[in-house]
């Protein structure tokens, strides 16, 4: 039962989820949406409340109320694209739908003259264009924080990811070194420096960066399973001779790489670049595709690359590592065969 205390059921709602009373919160307003089925804000209320008490399910029902009684509430869509783009799992239908609640709410917002709440949209927008892997857009939206509060330190950090991921290392560089003092941020910030560094061939200095982000959080920094080169290539060999006839019939002049990292030029060779941690590369045209090898090329013109240490670093534990050369090996096969990403992603090959 919502215990008022004299106030609305939609104020008391409020007040006790600034005060971490969640349960209260979610008592006051059930009551205020079931008096005022048709106030926009009861129900987002409700639902942040379910947000906070992790009964995702019904907050999405929830927000969904709130949105249907009134598609352009600030407040709700707020609620919303945090609730898609940064509460739930990171995954791309979610992360879609939280970037079109932020896109939305950030226009309405700025049309408003609402700065605190355009600032909150365009925070989330760079988060789920970063997750997206839509980095350009990030770094957009984050700049645009940054023109209003320049020492912001999410929208920092989210621009720092982004140039990480359109392979301006320079930049990227710079970015995560100033967020060293982060305390939030700081095992990201040094897990990106070793990244960095290990490209630069710096690999002690990587590897301090490396142990100091594992020492700051573990959970999201495990020891990578990093296997040796010639492991690495066995592996290999066993997820390509465990395909199925017809694969390997169409990888029978396409070689399977064993690299380290992907090359700057592989990455940058299209618009926009590919991710630094990609976990495998398929180079040519597809096989319905005239295959010629460019001038002066030393080997053929399609070819299938798997990196070890992406690889190791995707994975928790040796039988997973088999598995994701076996998931990444298929991928590229798919490209090889002319799928694309999207095409691939329905098939669970992401």
């Amino acid at each position: 039962m919502c215990q008022a205390k004299g106030r609305l059921p939609l104020d008391a709602a409020r007040g006790y989820s600034e005060s971490g009373d969640f349960e209260q919160a979610l008592s006051c307003a059930s009551q205020a949406s079931a008096l005022t089925p048709n106030e926009a804000l009861a129900h987002t209320e409700r639902a942040n409340a379910f947000v906070a008490l992790e009964r995702f399910e019904e907050a999405k029902l929830a927000y969904a109320r709130a949105l249907a009684v009134d598609p352009d509430s600030i407040d709700a869509l707020l609620g919303a694209a945090h609730f898609y783009a940064v509460a739930l799992p990171s995954i791309r239908e979610l992360d879609e739908l939280g970037s079109l609640y932020a896109e939305r709410g950030l226009e309405l917002s700025r049309s408003a003259h609402e700065e605190d709440a355009s600032l909150q949209f365009a925070r989330i927008s760079a988060m789920a264009f970063n997750d997206l892997g839509q980095s350009a857009e990030a770094v957009e939206r984050a700049d645009w924080v940054l023109e209003h509060k320049p020492k912001d330190a999410e929208a920092t950090y989210e621009r720092a990811v982004a140039l990480f991921e359109l392979c301006r290392f320079p930049e990227a560089k710079r970015a995560f070194t100033g967020l060293l003092g982060d305390t939030e941020r700081s095992a990201h910030a040094h897990h990106h420096l070793g990244l960095l560094l290990e490209r630069e061939g710096r690999l002690d200095d990587a590897q301090t960066h490396f142990t100091l982000a594992r020492k700051q959080d573990e959970a999201d920094f495990p020891l990578p399973v990093l296997v040796s080169q010639e492991a690495f290539r066995k592996l290999i060999d066993q997820a390509v001779a465990a395909l199925h006839e017809d694969m390997r019939r169409d990888l029978k002049e396409v070689p399977v790489q064993a690299e380290d990292l992907p090359a700057i030029e592989d990455l940058t060779s299209g618009e926009p670049p590919l991710s630094p941690t990609i976990l495998g590369l398929f180079r040519g045209p597809s096989l319905g595709e005239a295959c010629i090898p460019e001038p002066g090329a030393l080997g053929p013109c399609r070819s299938v690359a798997l990196y070890r240490k992406n690889l190791g670093r995707a994975v928790k534990t040796e039988p997973e590592l088999i598995e994701q050369i076996r998931v990444t090996l298929l991928h590229e096969v798919g490209h090889l065969r002319g799928e694309d990403d999207f095409e691939l992603a329905a098939r669970g090959l992401e």
